[in-house]
């Protein structure tokens, strides 16, 4: 996985998180829980009211490289390398 790193004022942060979570299959507050956050945090996120702290990206950063190809697809997605 190319290395990119996440910052929570890329407005596309929610959307993503959102949908990793589904790509995983849980829900918002089994996400939250694996992230040892509360379900209103992660709510709050992915309808774009706040951000991840810097310790809670690089969770995410890290099950986006566990999903191997489909982590890569959202982070390209996402966030497209600009030129």
């Amino acid at each position: 996985m190319s290395k990119r790193t996440l910052v929570a004022n890329q407005p596309t942060i929610g959307k993503l998180v959102r949908e990793l979570r589904l790509q995983i299959g849980l829900t918002q507050e089994q996400f939250a829980a694996s992230l040892g956050v509360t379900y209103p945090t992660i709510n709050r996120w992915e309808n774009g009211r706040s951000k991840p702290s810097p310790l809670a990206l690089q969770k995410i950063e890290e099950m986006l490289q566990h999903q191997g190809d489909r982590g890569q697809d959202l982070l390209f997605k996402y966030f497209p390398i600009q030129q």
